[in-house]
């Protein structure tokens, strides 16, 4: 029996065990997911969107669907892996099973909970049933595979004219009491008019047995709303992430999402922004440090409907050794999105002989009145410039290091929690195998 023989035939057995609320509208959409997948499978590389994406070496595995015993952490293990320098809000999932002992909730301003608490309680099924499925993709069969296998997730309610004093940490750990597991979380984030909310996500898996996760989080972003995600991907060479984002706006919002991908034996971002308003801005950058086999694929949609919107995207690579990556960044704008503007920017540098990037940025403009721009440089590092660093005394693996955290600085300026700044610079520094010395 291959891995999508069975999941399909563990759907029942997933639906009858967990308590899971059966009369909710959730129910006939995970009904209609597994029918879909069942019909399309996985992708391949016939796919063009997984033209340079082989997913085949990850389904030879023979994932557990359902952890077979609950894990317990302390927090001591796995501190290092929060945001610990801030006070914030968290939800935590050990091997895919929500920790109350390392999580701190609310239902006080704002409803920061988890899905399967919200599925069981009519007060917030009904925001559920609402939202649930209503803008993931189901075209895309893994996408209806989480939706089919979805019960827990981070649920985030933010009511109008609403600031969250703190951020909010979503984090999924993996123990490897599994020889190899498959984990399907499931977030749902509503951002009311007004309001605003920093997100900080994470997926980290504690051993070297196989992991792969198969993520889907959809955000609604209402009425000048304000929403600030970032997604930290750092995991070990023997764990795999496919991070499903779908993002949809109404008037006057602006999302961010930005993506800092160091680690991980395949990473694939599938984000999609779809504008249903005006003056709406959308916000998607990206950094990658990768090297050994690593491998990482940016995939971005951004959809133009309405007048007088704006959308910028800056993607940044750094690859060695034979690290591979992929950008495919696609912007839609409608017939009726005129003063549409919109940016999208890609640039790599290639430190390995053996690393590759394979980059497609495209637009597709049917209003005449817009401002479009896409671009994409792959290159090495300036060998003048780094004489002259060397020149000045600067030894030449810290004149490198110099030179590429200047290459992604205009990315990591857009930070705007306090302290993940300087998170971020460390990880960098640590991909470079460098120590500068100073916090930036």
């Amino acid at each position: 029996m291959d891995l999508k023989e069975k999941l399909v035939a563990s759907f029942m057995a997933f639906e009858n065990r967990g308590n899971i609320d059966l009369d909710s509208k959730v129910h006939e959409i995970r009904s209609a997911a597994i029918e879909r997948f069942e019909k399309e499978g996985f992708p391949d590389r016939k796919n063009e969107e997984w033209k340079y994406t082989s997913l085949k070496s990850l389904l030879k595995n023979d994932y557990s669907v359902f952890p077979k015993a609950e894990s317990a952490l302390e927090l001591k293990d796995v501190k290092k892996y929060f945001l610990h320098e801030i006070e914030s809000y968290k939800i935590v999932f050990i091997d895919g099973v929500y920790s109350s002992f390392l999580s701190d909730t609310s239902h006080e301003i704002a409803d920061i909970c988890i899905l399967s608490s919200a599925l069981k309680q009519p007060k917030y099924k009904m925001v559920v049933d609402h939202y649930f499925g209503t803008v993931a993709a189901k075209s895309d069969s893994l996408t209806s595979l989480n939706t089919a296998f979805s019960k827990e997730g981070a649920f985030i309610n933010i009511p109008k004219n609403t600031v969250l004093p703190k951020p909010i940490q979503i984090l999924h750990f993996s123990t490897g009491n599994e020889k190899e597991i498959m984990l399907q979380p499931r977030n749902l984030v509503v951002v009311g008019e007004n309001s605003h909310v920093q997100i900080y996500e994470r997926h980290q898996s504690l051993s070297n047995n196989s992991v792969l996760t198969n993520a889907v989080t959809e955000v609604f972003a209402h009425k000048r709303a304000i929403a600030d995600i970032y997604k930290i991907q750092n995991d070990n060479s023997a764990a795999s992430l496919i991070d499903n984002t779908y993002v949809q706006q109404k008037d006057s919002s602006i999302v961010s999402v930005n993506t800092y991908s160091f680690g991980g034996k395949l990473t694939r971002n599938n984000l999609e922004f779809h504008q249903e308003g005006e003056h709406i801005t959308s916000n998607l950058n990206g950094i990658s440090v990768l090297g050994n086999k690593q491998h990482v694929d940016n995939h971005t949609l951004i959809h133009h409907k309405k007048e007088n919107c704006e959308s910028h995207e800056l993607y940044k690579g750094i690859y060695d050794d034979q690290a591979t990556g992929v950008f495919n960044g696609k912007v839609i704008v409608d017939k009726l999105a005129q003063k549409t503007n919109a940016y999208q920017q890609n640039d790599n540098i290639l430190i390995g002989d053996k690393a590759s990037i394979n980059a497609k940025p495209q637009l597709e403009i049917f209003a005449d009145d817009v401002k479009c721009s896409h671009g994409c440089t792959i290159g090495q590092l300036d060998e003048r410039a780094l004489f002259y660093l060397q020149s000045r005394g600067i030894p030449k693996k810290e004149a490198k290091a110099l030179m590429l955290f200047a290459f992604c600085n205009d990315v990591v300026e857009k930070i705007k929690i306090a302290g993940l700044k300087t998170r971020i610079n460390k990880l960098i520094a640590k991909k470079l195998d460098v120590n500068l010395g100073m916090d930036m």
